[in-house]
This record gives structure tokens, C-alpha cells and sequence, in this order.
């Protein structure tokens, strides 16, 4: 579930199904003798997320499967305020008994950041432009964060939950067959196998140099256009310690698919063109990891049996084949060429 939506959607208190009607309440009641306001709104968003109004303020009632995750964000979002990087969320101290416990699940209450109405966006270079810039003052603020964090932050190791991901998508493919022609899945396959074997031999680039703490997840969703047209970063649930080519990599894949592809365009921003010129980096830009996570996802979830939810994954996989193979051979050439 997008964590834009954490920020901004919340549905009726009310709802239908009884159980989770009963769970709320539930909680509710609790929040009342916890909490030293009244409450005039408790909506949900997703599970163990919820839209908190009281008379004085609003914020998002976050829950965490441990007392650790809880404190290490509450610590770690602390940090980033305190080294100069305010363009994120805090958490408040709210409870009369710290920490909110509920239904074995520890609850942060964080700031709600009111929302544009203008949705932060990759479909627009400009916004794509401004989450880069953000992303790399994020980075810049983190690096100072490292020695802090290392002993609770793990490191990112990139080639490992790769090849994790691609023999997964592996023991999967006797379902991947059945919507998908092998002449695309086995040109999927070696992508992966040309991009893992680069990153072995240029290994030197995901190893220790600059080191930041990573924030993981640069989907759009985790980016916020504030009502006063500041862009926030959001939900850090999966920092790691690693080189910053790591978000990099992940932000220039997620973007790819609104630029048809385009290796030219993606050498038009002035953060990734550095990156561009590692042949390391070209080789890790090859590997299909969205079309892999998409279709282990759908199989686990079982959804591909359902017409609407497996739909964006075959327009993924099947529907950009053709800009995506013309991506691989710039990519190919431009790796080809620093070997001259």
C-alpha cells in the first residue's frame, strides 16, 4: 500500500466488515484511556495504519510488528531533524503509558502532513527532477548517520537479494509460462544473467566507499507535495547501509517506464549522469528486478488469477518489452564501450 495514502486517503469510520468493525472499536476504546485528548476521528487507511483527528491536531497512528522498528524509526526520523534534513515526518510522545500497545502491535503516532492537491508524480520530469534532488540531500544528511546506525541498520547487500529475487522468479515460471511467451521470459533471463555477471566483475562499486544510510523504497508514493508545495520524503521501514548508487538505481528503474525507456533522457539528469559513466552501474540497470518482485508478488498473493491485478503486471513485462529491449542494447553499447 502506497505510504502517499498513509498521508493523505482515509476512508469512513464505519465499516462493513464486522470483524475489522470490531477491531477498531476495540481500539479506539483504547486509544480514549491512553491518550490525553479527546478523539473526534479514527479512520483507516491500510492494515495497522489510521488517520487520527483530535480537536487540537491530526496524524497517522502507525503500527509495528516490534518495540524496535518502532523505536529505530522514531530515532532515526529524530536524527535526520537534527542534521538538517526536515523534509520528513516526526513522532509525537503521546501516550499516558508509552508505548502504545494494541492486538500485539507497538503504534507510533506520527505528523500528518497535509497534502497538495497537485499529487507528486513520475509521469512529470519536473517532479522526477525535484524527488532526485531530495533524494540526494537525504543521502547527503545520512552519510553523517552512519557510524550511529551501523550496529541496528543492516547493510544492503545488491547482488544477494538479486539473485534471491531472480530464483524465486525462477521456481515460479512454470505460472509465469502461462501468460507470458518464452522467447520474452528467456530474453528476461539473460538480462539478469549478463547484469549479475557485471556486477561481480565491477563488485568495487557496491562495496565500502561513500556509505549512507539508504532509504529503500524511492516510489512515488513515497514522496509527499505538502500543501505548501514542499516535497517530503516518507516511510522509512527499509533503510540499509550501502552505497548511494543502491537508491540510485532503484529510483532511475522506477522512473525508466515514464521516459519510453530512454537511456538519452536518463543521461539528462545531472545526478544519475555520474553514475551512467560506472560500468558497474550500466550493468545493474539491466537487471528486470520490478518485472521479477511484480510477478513473485502476484504468485504469492495468488492475484494473478484475477483479470484487473495481473493486468499492470503483463503491461510491465509484456506491454514495454520492445522500448525495454532498445534500453538493454544502449545499455550494452555504452558498457561495451568503456572496455575500449
Amino acid at each position: 500500500m502506497e505510504c502517499q495514502e498513509t498521508q493523505t486517503k482515509a476512508v469512513n469510520t464505519t465499516v462493513n466488515n464486522a470483524g475489522d468493525d470490531l477491531v477498531q472499536n476495540r481500539l479506539l476504546s483504547y486509544l480514549h484511556d491512553q491518550l490525553p485528548f479527546k478523539i473526534e476521528e479514527l479512520k483507516p487507511i491500510r492494515k495497522k495504519v489510521y488517520f487520527l483527528r483530535t480537536q487540537q491536531r491530526s496524524y497517522i497512528l502507525k503500527g509495528f510488528s516490534s518495540y524496535h522498528r518502532l523505536k529505530l524509526q522514531e530515532a532515526f526520523t529524530s536524527s535526520l531533524m537534527k542534521e538538517g534534513f526536515s523534509k520528513t515526518y516526526i513522532f509525537y510522545e503521546v501516550a499516558k503509558e508509552p508505548p502504545l500497545f494494541f492486538d500485539r502491535t507497538y503504534y507510533g503516532c506520527m505528523e500528518y502532513l497535509p497534502p497538495s492537491k497537485e499529487v507528486f508524480t513520475y509521469y512529470l520530469k519536473t517532479d522526477r527532477l525535484k524527488g532526485l534532488e531530495l533524494l540526494k540531500k537525504f543521502h547527503d544528511t545520512t552519510e553523517k548517520l552512519v557510524s550511529r546506525y551501523q550496529t541496528v541498520v543492516p547493510a544492503y547487500r545488491q547482488a544477494d537479494k538479486w539473485r534471491e529475487r531472480a530464483t524465486l522468479f525462477l521456481n515460479n515460471l512454470p505460472v509465469v509460462r502461462y501468460f507470458v511467451q518464452k522467447e520474452i521470459i528467456n530474453e528476461l533471463l539473460a538480462w539478469a544473467d549478463w547484469s549479475l555477471k557485471g556486477i561481480e566483475d565491477e563488485a568495487w562499486l557496491f562495496q565500502p566507499g561513500k556509505q549512507v544510510i539508504l532509504h529503500g523504497d524511492v516510489a512515488h508514493h513515497n514522496f509527499l507535495r505538502a500543501k505548501d508545495q514542499s516535497l517530503y520524503l516518507l516511510d522509512f521501514d527499509l533503510v540499509a547501509i550501502g552505497a548511494p548508487h543502491s537508491d540510485y538505481l532503484q529510483y532511475a528503474n522506477r522512473i525508466l517506464p515514464y521516459m519510453n525507456w530512454s537511456f538519452e533522457d536518463l543521461r539528462k539528469y545531472p545526478i544519475l549522469k555520474s553514475n551512467l559513466e560506472e560500468k558497474g552501474f550500466l550493468h545493474a540497470l539491466a537487471f528486470p528486478t520490478d518485472i521479477f518482485r511484480e510477478w513473485n508478488r502476484v504468485i504469492r498473493d495468488r492475484s494473478y488469477l484475477d483479470s484487473v491485478k495481473i493486468r499492470p503486471v503483463l503491461d510491465l513485462t509484456v506491454g514495454q518489452f520492445a522500448e525495454r529491449q532498445r534500453f538493454i542494447k544502449a545499455l550494452k553499447y555504452a558498457a561495451n564501450d568503456k572496455n575500449k
